[in-house]
This record gives structure tokens, sequence and C-alpha cells, in this order.
């Protein structure tokens, strides 16, 4: 029967075989306990380690519900939050692939910014949209799917980042470089400019301000600088620049190609990249009154291509 507990924790994804329990955790025994011929506890019973071992070649001391203590092995027993879970979480990829569900494929990162080289990988990005008796059920669907460099958001996900102007998902909305996209998907790519709004601003503009404090902590503890996060916030604001003045979201760097590059291959100072970011950043500012974007989304138009998309799947 032990190896029968050991298989709940294991099915719960949480099995950690070196780990030793603390006081005080809840367990579930894997055996009746029996003494003099009468069952005491049975199996499924509850109780409370009150004394851990040293290691796994002891045992703890386990205390039920009238008091009692007894020693107990630790593949005699599961702990019970875990033992609880098993059968709820199950991992629905075993039953069937999420990734036939796929609508949408693209290619973001360097090799649709211009900014790749011979050893830079493909970055793929996209949306799956799951059956509906699958987003329905108990077990429900992961929000993300990821394999290496490939990853996947479940539709409403993807729906609700985009609506908060994240800047992956607006790239991924407006990347020319489209490996896949079903008719479902192509309608989506059609009223993307729903997404784009004054969100922009506060989104692309705090990020970048938070990562270069990251950028500038680390400089002082470790003495370097992570120069390619440093071009990629750099190409982040005139992209966010571009949408609030004209309308679209920039995925090739164009013009700008050889002076963030320049950055990445270190031939510009810690100092000129921050004057760079200081005068994008005043330049974005200057444009946010002006911008003629919305101040939020169309969100009732979004919620009427996710009832759509979720009644193609029925």
């Amino acid at each position: 029967m032990g190896d029968k507990m050991i298989k709940h924790e294991v099915k719960a994804g949480c099995m950690n075989p070196n780990q030793i329990l603390s006081a005080g955790t809840a367990i579930v025994i894997g055996n009746d306990i029996v003494r003099k011929g009468e069952i005491l506890f049975p199996e499924g019973a509850v109780g409370i380690i009150v004394e851990s071992p040293s290691d796994h070649t002891h045992a703890y001391q386990i205390r039920f519900l009238d008091g009692s203590i007894h020693a107990m092995k630790r593949n005699e027993f599961a702990i019970q939050k875990l033992f609880r879970r098993e059968g709820i979480e199950r991992d629905v990829l075993k039953d069937r692939d999420l990734y036939d569900y796929v609508i949408y494929r693209c290619i973001i990162g360097s090799r649709a910014y211009g900014l790749d080289h011979e050893g830079s990988d493909t970055d793929l990005r996209g949306i799956y949209l799951p059956p509906a008796d699958m987003h329905w059920s108990m077990y429900g669907v992961p929000e993300q799917l990821e394999q290496g460099e490939t990853a996947y958001w479940e539709m409403q996900k993807f729906l609700k980042l985009a609506l908060k102007a994240n800047p992956n998902i607006l790239e991924c909305l407006y990347t020319p470089m489209v490996d896949y996209a079903t008719p479902l998907a192509n309608d989506l790519r059609d009223m993307r400019h729903v997404f784009l709004t004054k969100l922009v601003y506060q989104t692309y503009n705090g990020y970048v301000m938070s990562q270069f404090r990251k950028l500038k902590k680390h400089q002082e503890k470790h003495g370097t600088i992570k120069w390619k996060h440093a071009m990629h916030l750099i190409r982040l604001l005139l992209s966010g620049i571009t949408a609030l003045r004209d309308g679209y979201i920039p995925v090739d760097v164009g013009e700008y190609r050889s002076d963030l590059l320049a950055i990445r291959h270190e031939q510009k100072t810690w100092q000129e990249v921050n004057q760079w970011r200081l005068e994008l950043h005043k330049e974005f500012d200057a444009l946010y009154p002006l911008t003629t974007l919305p101040e939020r989304p169309d969100y009732d138009a979004v919620n009427a291509y996710l009832i759509k998309a979720r009644h193609s799947m029925l």
C-alpha cells in the first residue's frame, strides 16, 4: 500500500522523495493501523505529524484524532492536500493534444525585429482555441502551452493581455511574419486596431522605466550591463512612440537597426544609452496628450469576437 500513497503525490506533480516533512503537516494513511487484530485507524484516516525524523530511514511520529501517536514510515502515508488534489488537477495534455487546436502561429523576436544574426533563435508565438467541452470541464485548460522557443496562449488569455496593451501580444498581432492562421485568426488580425489605446503609453513607458532601474542595480551589484536587454527596452520605447503617433505597432526596427545593434555590441556607453532613453521618454510624454488613440479598447467588440470563437468550437 505504500507505493499507492506515493503514487498519489506523483500524480499531483508534487512528490519530492528527498523532502523531510515538517511537524504540523496533515497526512492520510495508506494502510489500516491494526493492533492485536483490531483496526485502530482505517486506510484513509487523517493524522498530523508531531515529530519528523532526520532522514527517511527513520519513522515519523503521527498523532491521530483520539490523541494517540503512532510511528509511520514516509511511504505509508500521503500529504493530505496532495491526496485531495489527485483527480481534480489532471494533465489534460495526456488525454488530448492541445497543440492540435492552434489557430495562429507567428514569428516575433529578433528575426521579426530585423535584429537577428546567424545564431538567433526563431521565436514562435500564437493562439490555441480548445474545444468547448475541454474549456467547460472540471479540469479546464492551461492558459499557455510552451515547448522550447514556442509558446501559445489560450484565446481568452491572449485577448485579456491584448486589452492591457501587452507588448508581446500586440507584436503577435502586428508582425508580418505569419506562419499559420485560420480564418478566425485572420479576423482577429483584421480587428487588431481595437487593442491600440492610450494604455500603450502606461504599459510601455512603465515597463521600460522599471527595467532600467533593474539594469542599473545589476550594474552596481555585478559591474556588468545586460546590453541585449537594454537594446530591446530602447526598441520598445521606439515602438510605443510610433503607436501613439501613427496608430500601429512597428515590429521591424527599420532605420534604427544600426543604432540598436550598437547597444547590443557594446559600442555605446551606458551613459549614451540612458540619455537616449530619457530623450525617448520625453518624446513619449509629449505625444501622449496629442495622440488620437482612444482611452480604452473596444471591450464589446473583443467580447463578441471571443463568443464567436467559443461557438465555433462547440
